[in-house]
């Protein structure tokens, strides 16, 4: 086998619409969908620990933890088939303990899964309008019953065990509520429902015999032994007042970095909006559920006709780094779920976001509303459309189509800077130095200086859909792509200083050789170009017009491409023509990086898995494959000493993977590297704090003589009286 092991270090992503998509292991280790698998975070020591899907997964559709939290249970898509899978967490890595199918059911994917009390048994719901309710006692991979759950529409639908009857069922969705009780071989309904059917959306159960549900029209019912306890109407919440105060005032005081106008809020759309209870969990003191957009609310039990009360309000912040903060925080709240002590609530978002919650602060704020904190930093909520690394820092920048701008530092797995502008970001370029970065927008190309607290637009260039730019490796040149034109600018005058013309397909990537003396592109059209940068003239050129191409790469000499596109090859090419193909065994190359020492090459494919091999390139398939991102793997790059490769991919996730040998340890570099630590900042933030020093050095002064007077003024009262 090849010799080349990449380990994922940390993963910054998370799946959205996963039904129990994020939940606790322990008090301080979070558990929650990720790329094509799920990912196990620390929350005080901050390590990852990634758990990779079943082999060419598109992704997890639901997950389970036990209620020993010792086994975890995942529902995927795999090459068009379900596949339903339970792991050993308490191996490690967690090992793969059971795969269940069962022939004489239709193949869907479960929709919602459930542990028994006694974590025998397995329940999963599959999703309407042609559902079924199974029930297994997964250890032996036997399906133990199985019931059609009739459904007059389609929709959410959830299952969950009585928490302390291992045979009772519920299962709620559009249109229906139903108990089942498990016996002799079947699952016999319990209740009969009355009145008008309702949109069920989730539910929790309280206690032996209490479930609460949430209906898409605000409606919180109790159900007590299937019968209809309690019911109240929740209100459409607003936001507090200090957040549409402050995120009036961020939009009064929004810099211009993009010359365009904020969209306007459709405030009268906000209030005719109808609540509906999009998730519940409950805890010792009660339930939290949320009836609007970026809103949690708490209620507790009382003993009063109303059984339960609301207590507290509990809201997503402002986002400080959004272009539209009001819209920021109006995120549909998917998944609510309690630490095992329920001192922290951790919740997940239709945006792909986590956020937490201190419980202990509820009871210190119940008159005031309280705010959530990102769970880690903020995260990509749309397709990564550029990454990028530099020289003298361990930083990487992506850019994406949620119009934001991040840079992120792969050795300490922390975000650095987060900007979001009001165009979409195609791709981004860092210059060798890690002080400025090239971002091209749909409507220019930016130069941006990247300062210490924030992203300043120092020029733009008027380069419309900019899909493709990259700074020269030692920095004084860059190149900028727009449609088949590659445009070379000075990074010192900004001067124009050439136009490469001659594709005709459009530019799908482009790159420098190491002494940036050669510069390489190709595109649409099947042809790889090899252009002399004085001349403006095409020096090499190898073009195979059935092949759309997607990314190349070169070694460390420049007289070796590695190109990869639609023809489900790797290839090399070098003197014009291609000397050798490696086929891709039903998969699609989307991106492909070489290691700075020429031994590694990295690919990845349209189903968002890694493939790490040795050169010279293998004529078997002879690499390692890793399962990674749920969507197609849109961009590599690996840093400057080769102990990290780093990917992006269409789901909005990023991988930190470390580039081991076969034996794990961790490959030697030449010499050792020195990052700088060296940040820009603009002469006025310098100013500002300094006044505010300076301010704050005289409110002492004026404070200490003030109480130097009054210790006199009362010495001087005592001395009298005695």
């Amino acid at each position: 086998m090849s010799a080349v092991v990449a380990q994922p270090v940390a993963v910054f992503g998370c799946r959205p619409r996963v039904a129990g998509g994020v939940c606790f292991l322990e008090d301080q280790v979070v558990l929650h969908a990720a790329g094509a698998g799920c990912l196990r975070f620390h929350l005080e020591q901050k390590w990852h620990k990634f758990i990779p899907g079943t082999e060419k997964s598109r992704g997890v559709q639901a997950l389970a933890v036990s209620p020993d939290r010792r086994y975890l249970a995942v529902s995927e898509r795999v090459a068009e088939q379900p596949v339903l899978t339970v792991y050993e967490l308490s191996s490690v890595p967690a090992r793969r303990r059971r795969t269940l199918a069962a022939a004489e059911l239709p193949a869907r994917e479960a929709v919602s899964l459930a542990f028994s009390p006694d974590c025998r048994y397995l329940a999963a719901a599959t999703a309407p309008p042609e559902g079924h309710l199974t029930y297994w006692l997964w250890e032996k991979q036997r399906l133990v019953a199985a019931v059609r759950v009739e459904s007059p529409g389609s929709g959410v639908c959830q299952v969950s065990f009585s928490p302390q009857d291992n045979a009772q069922v519920c299962i709620t969705g559009n249109g229906f509520f139903k108990l089942f009780k498990y016996s002799e071989g079947t699952l016999k309904q319990m209740n009969l429902q009355k009145g008008e059917p309702q949109n069920y959306l989730c539910h929790a159960w309280l206690s032996e015999e209490e479930v609460i549900c949430g209906t898409d029209t605000g409606k919180l019912t109790l159900f007590e032994t299937g019968e209809l306890q309690w019911e109240t109407s929740v209100e459409y919440k607003k936001p507090p007042r200090e957040l549409e105060e402050y995120a009036t005032t961020k939009e009064h005081d929004s810099s211009s970095d993009v010359s365009c106008g904020l969209a306007n809020e459709d405030n009268g759309s906000q209030q005719d909006s109808l609540p509906q209870i999009s998730a519940v969990a409950a805890y010792s003191k009660g339930f939290a559920c949320s009836s609007s957009p970026g809103v949690v609310l708490l209620f507790e039990k009382t003993k009063e006709k109303e059984v339960y009360k609301e207590s507290q309000e509990i809201w997503l912040p402002q986002d400080l780094f959004s272009s539209e903060p009001k819209q920021s925080g109006r995120q549909d709240i998917i998944c609510i779920c309690f630490s095992p002590s329920e001192e922290t609530m951790v919740i997940n978002t239709s945006k792909n976001q986590l956020y937490m919650f201190t419980m202990l602060t509820a009871d210190l704020m119940k008159e005031k509303a309280a705010y959530f904190a990102y769970l880690n930093f903020p995260l990509h909520s749309a397709s990564i459309t550029g990454l990028d690394v530099c020289i003298w820092k361990p930083i990487l920048a992506t850019c994406s189509l949620d119009r934001s701008v991040r840079i992120w530092n792969y050795k300490t797995n922390t975000l650095e800077l987060c900007k979001e502008y009001r165009e979409e970001a195609y791709t981004v370029s860092l210059h060798p130095t890690g002080l400025f970065c090239l971002v091209g927008f749909s409507d220019k190309l930016r130069f941006i200086s990247l300062l210490y607290e924030d992203m300043h637009v120092f020029k733009e260039f008027a380069v419309r859909k900019c899909r493709e730019c990259s700074f020269s490796n030692r920095g004084h040149l860059f190149a900028a792509v727009s449609g088949n034109v590659i445009q070379i600018y000075s990074s010192i005058t900004f001067e124009s200083i050439n136009n490469l013309k001659g594709h005709s397909g459009k530019i799908h990537a482009v790159k420098w050789s190491a002494d940036d003396a050669k510069f390489f592109s190709c595109d649409t059209h099947g042809a790889v170009y090899e252009w002399n940068l004085l001349t403006g003239k095409r020096e090499s050129e190898c073009v195979l017009k059935s092949c759309i191409y997607s990314s190349i790469a070169l070694s460390s000499d420049a007289k070796i491409i590695f190109a990869v596109g639609s023809d489900q090859t790797l290839k090399e090419i070098s003197e014009s023509s291609i000397q050798h193909e490696m086929p891709a065994f039903g998969v699609v190359y989307t991106a492909v990086a070489v290691s700075h020492s020429g031994h590694m090459v990295f690919v990845g494919t349209s189903l968002g898995t890694i493939r790490a091999m040795k050169y010279p390139l293998p004529v078997t398939k002879d690499f390692n494959e890793y399962q990674a991102h749920a969507g197609a793997v849109t961009k590599m790059s690996i840093t400057t000493d080769d102990l990290f490769l780093l990917t992006a991919s269409e789901d909005g996730s990023i991988f930190i993977w470390k580039v081991c040998d076969k034996g794990g340890r961790i490959l030697k570099w030449e010499k050792e590297v020195e990052y700088a630590e060296e940040v820009l900042i603009m002469r006025s933030d310098i100013e500002e704090k300094s006044q505010a020093m300076l301010d704050l050095q005289i409110r002492v002064k004026e404070l200490q003589t003030e109480n130097y007077y009054q210790l006199r003024l009362k010495d001087m009262y005592c001395n009298e009286k005695i």
